[in-house]
């Protein structure tokens, strides 16, 4: 496994400035600007990556699937560069995250987005790229809206399955913790089903008190670090994994912030015997 720079730690830092960043407070890998790098070139970007010695990680999702027809179409007509282009830089992953809750009733949602997942997931597969669907946990997210959608682990995963041979999970340890999951639910979905990694500790506060956007450091918090590092490395997991930091580092110098998350991941991991 390897420690990759997220965006939303550090805040807004341009491409490929983003990179130089990462490299100077000794990340292994970044999660690339996938609009910016594509801009930039898929030569140049390579060059980037090779010359700073990082791995890219997992790239987001280029399609707008929560919207109406017209612009899920429009996006999804953009996807097969753009998977090209992640397969090209070594990265032949992309990640999406989907709501706890929604204002359409459940069963409907699911059928509408299996339709599109499954169109997703057919383009990614010709371009060898596999893609990874993130479930949220805290309680106020599967409030927020009149009608709970997928949130468990082993239902967003059943549901991936269902999608594309190519579709499994994001795995954040922030709602794998909050949607009561636990380190046999990473063994029983095995290592073809995780995608990506991100990690944030978790207070410990009521399931009613808990924000999405109030996370810790990993080793501040209450998750059971050796038992989810455990259970990557029982079924093998060798990517990237991405410290997403909400709330804690917020207005923190970039260096600062990215400084932190690293040292606290790789803490935890060394801790979890896997770094």
């Amino acid at each position: 496994m390897f420690v990759s720079m997220n965006a939303v730690t550090v805040g807004r830092v341009p491409w490929p400035e983003f990179a130089h960043l990462a490299h100077r407070v000794g990340y292994a890998g970044v999660d690339v600007n996938l609009g910016r790098a594509m801009e930039e070139g898929l030569d140049s970007t390579r060059a980037l990556l090779a010359e700073l010695k990082l791995r890219s990680s997992a790239l987001p999702l280029p399609v707008e699937f929560r919207k109406d027809e017209e612009v899920f179409r429009e996006t999804l007509a953009k996807l097969a560069p753009a998977a090209h282009f992640a397969r090209g830089l070594g990265s032949p992953r992309m990640v999406t995250w989907i709501a706890a809750s929604s204002q359409v009733p459940k069963q409907e949602l699911r059928d509408l987005y299996l339709r599109r997942f499954r169109a997703i997931a057919a383009i990614l597969a010709d371009a060898g790229v596999r893609l990874g669907l993130e479930f949220l946990g805290p309680l106020h997210l599967r409030r927020s809206g009149p009608h709970e959608f997928i949130w468990r682990m082993d239902e967003m995963l059943g549901f991936a399955r269902q999608c594309g041979s190519n579709v499994g999970l994001l795995l954040d340890a922030w709602h794998w913790h909050h949607a009561g999951a636990t380190e046999g639910d990473i063994v029983a979905a095995g290592k073809q089903a995780i995608v990506h990694v991100h990690v944030a500790d978790a207070p410990d506060l009521a399931p009613e008190q808990i924000r999405d956007n109030q996370r810790l450091l990993p080793g501040e918090g209450i998750v059971d670090w050796k038992g989810f590092f455990g259970a990557l490395r029982k079924i093998g997991y060798q990517d990237a994994v991405s410290p997403e930091i909400f709330g804690r580092l917020a207005g923190q110098p970039p260096e600062q912030a990215a400084r932190a998350a690293l040292e606290a991941t790789l803490k935890v991991m060394r801790g979890s015997g896997v770094a």
